[in-house]
């Protein structure tokens, strides 16, 4: 498990750097976008984003037959640039923002965790990560 290779995801969005880092960033934004497909939804979030700030989501299936906590600290914040932090189960994740006029590229890397494989773990974070991209290019 160590010795597996982190997975890296990625999305343009037509929206400049500073909406982008503050959509990704705020509860009342994170509550509508993060969740992979539309049966889901997270109804809680926290984020004090600083560095050795922590954050939570709560997300859960919409018809209320599963859900968990996604939550973790931050290792690095620099602001409209680089979000890195530990979670809660010790693996590490990666997010840089590239801002460019009025489109922002966010590369976000990952460890894989050993229960789910690669590939549904790849497609279930880029289905958040493009549902985020549909969200802010919305609003």
């Amino acid at each position: 498990m160590e010795n597996q290779s982190p997975i890296t995801i990625q999305a343009t969005i037509n929206a400049p750097v500073e909406k982008v880092w503050q959509y990704w960033s705020l509860p009342e934004h994170i509550t509508k976008w993060n969740q992979a497909s539309d049966d889901w939804h997270t109804p809680t979030a926290t984020n004090d984003l600083r560095t050795g700030g922590t954050f939570s989501s709560r997300m859960e299936a919409k018809d209320g037959s599963w859900g968990f906590d996604f939550g973790g600290t931050y290792t690095n914040v620099q602001d409209h640039q680089l979000i890195a932090y530990t979670m809660g189960d010790g693996r590490t994740v990666n997010v840089t923002f590239t801002g460019n006029g009025d489109t922002t590229e966010v590369v976000e890397t990952f460890d894989p965790e050993a229960t789910h494989s690669r590939e549904m773990q790849q497609s279930g974070w880029q289905a958040i990560l493009d549902n985020f991209r549909k969200y802010v290019e919305q609003h």
